[in-house]
């Protein structure tokens, strides 16, 4: 679960960004860009990082009401194994996935990254989770996410083959997951997408 006070600078960021794309008051945005300093202060300490560093990864100011991020991860097995890839950028396996794209439904984001990071043609039958990423065992982050799950079935046999994005990609026995990129998944995923996969009552679990 996430830490309550990486909780609190959260929300407070987001109502400092929320306020600041709507306020018409000059003296009110200046009261919400000291919200935001003390906000993304209070997170680098936290983080033990530099404030610069939280300032790139927390969304830009007056851009509007501040919503959660969308990830779409895709659970996709084959002869009882799992598909994982390992990302470039910490060399550590996830099930494919990333950020939505605008423009792109759900379903066509989740068979997109499959596509881009593992080679596979995929179609995405069923949603397995949605998930509050501050809920889960997840690596603490400063930004919001949403994330989903999805059951997506191969539409083509075919080698898994990494993308631009990866640096491997391969099916493995669930009982010999390697190291995971826990900000992206932790294991309990990838043990409830092939609960959801072998059940014969399909049902959603969300937060």
């Amino acid at each position: 679960m996430e830490n309550n006070w990486l909780a609190h600078a959260k929300r407070l960021q987001a109502l400092a960004s929320s306020g600041m794309g709507f306020t018409p008051d000059p003296y009110d945005r200046e009261r919400y860009e000291e919200i935001a300093a003390i906000a993304n202060s209070m997170m680098a300490e936290l983080g033990q990082v530099p404030i610069a560093r939280i300032e790139s990864l927390v969304a830009p100011f007056a851009e509007g009401y501040a919503t959660p991020k969308i990830d779409v991860r895709a659970a996709v097995f084959k002869d009882g194994k799992v598909l994982l890839v390992k990302e470039k950028t910490d060399l550590l396996w996830t099930m494919p996935g990333g950020y939505a794209d605008v423009g792109l439904s759900a379903m066509e984001n989740v068979e997109k990254e499959v596509f881009e990071e593992a080679n596979l043609k995929v179609r995405a039958s069923h949603m397995i989770s949605v998930r509050h990423k501050a809920k889960g065992d997840y690596a603490q982050d400063v930004r919001d996410f949403y994330k989903m799950f999805f059951l997506c079935e191969l539409v083509e046999q075919a080698e898994p083959r990494p993308g631009m994005e990866t640096a491997a990609a391969g099916y493995f026995d669930l009982k010999e997951i390697p190291a995971l990129s826990e900000g992206r998944v932790i294991e309990e995923d990838i043990h409830q997408a092939w609960r959801f996969a072998q059940s014969d009552h399909k049902v959603t679990r969300f937060d």
